[in-house]
């Protein structure tokens, strides 16, 4: 079968890319409100794709954001299910003069893509929808259980999801996650990443002299809220690497024995 999915792939690569190109011409910047009508263009595209591979469920979730795109192909009782996720937003493309070429007009050069998401996230979104839509043109069904879910704010917070999958947990259950929005080591080695660290940001406001302050009279004196945050910002973590944090060490993590065996293969 895998044989048959990879001659698909190969036979149609053209229209896979012609696919893509169409989708990175969107401008869908989330962080700009002037762009609001690109995000949903983008958004409403990966639906019509998934609706194109022959998804059964399909819906365009909006609410306090940019909306999700969400999907269901269900069919296999004794089969896993797959979740797979990825973003359809893009960064701003600030310098724009930096640029060789229009970030919204795809340049293809030397079998590669260069565009606004060309490389995050549509290009790898585009690469897991042409093996659903190879599978099923080939196969005419999916081999497991998937589920899709695009959001179009990671690059913007990731509120509207966030809410989202606290809300809907159940919604989202699944065997096993595939974040579509990773990379490779190098054109010619695949990579697969089978973990991300995540992260925690918060916003500090520190306040001082309510004018400039001459530094010759009061340099070293009147108290700085430039040093007071590089003070604040130091102390979270040390020289030796270890994080300062209160409790961060006792939260517990559990390893398994499988994950420990596999670690320590790879040393070996």
């Amino acid at each position: 079968m895998a044989d048959e999915v990879f001659a698909y792939l190969q036979e149609n690569n053209q229209k896979y890319v012609d696919m893509l190109v169409e989708w990175l011409r969107i401008p869908s910047i989330s962080t700009l409100s002037e762009h609001a009508e690109s995000v949903n263009e983008a958004a409403k595209w990966a639906e019509n794709q998934l609706q194109d591979v022959g998804f059964p469920k399909i819906k365009l979730i909006e609410g306090e954001g940019h909306p999700l795109v969400y999907g269901e192909w269900l069919a296999h009782e004794n089969q896993p299910t797959v979740l797979i996720y990825g973003h359809y937003d893009v960064q701003p493309v600030d310098p724009l003069a930096e640029w060789v070429s229009d970030p919204f007009e795809p340049r293809i050069d030397d079998g590669n893509i260069y565009a606004r998401g060309a490389v995050d996230d549509k290009g790898q979104v585009m690469l897991v929808i042409a093996a659903l839509d190879a599978w099923v043109k080939t196969q005419g069904e999916l081999p497991v259980n998937v589920k899709v879910l695009l959001e179009g704010e990671e690059e913007a917070g990731g509120i509207f999801v966030d809410k989202f999958v606290h809300e809907h947990a159940h919604k989202l259950t699944a065997d096993s996650a595939l974040i579509c929005d990773t990379r490779m080591i190098g054109v010619d080695q695949p990579s697969i990443t089978c973990g991300l660290r995540g992260i925690q940001y918060t916003e500090i406001a520190v306040t001082g002299p309510k004018s400039d302050l001459h530094s010759g009279g009061y340099g070293g004196v009147a108290p700085n809220p430039i040093h007071a945050l590089c003070l604040l910002i130091g102390r979270l973590k040390g020289e030796n690497g270890v994080i300062n944090v209160p409790g961060i060490y006792s939260i517990p993590v559990e390893v398994s024995a499988a994950e420990r065996k596999f670690w320590q293969e790879q040393k070996e």
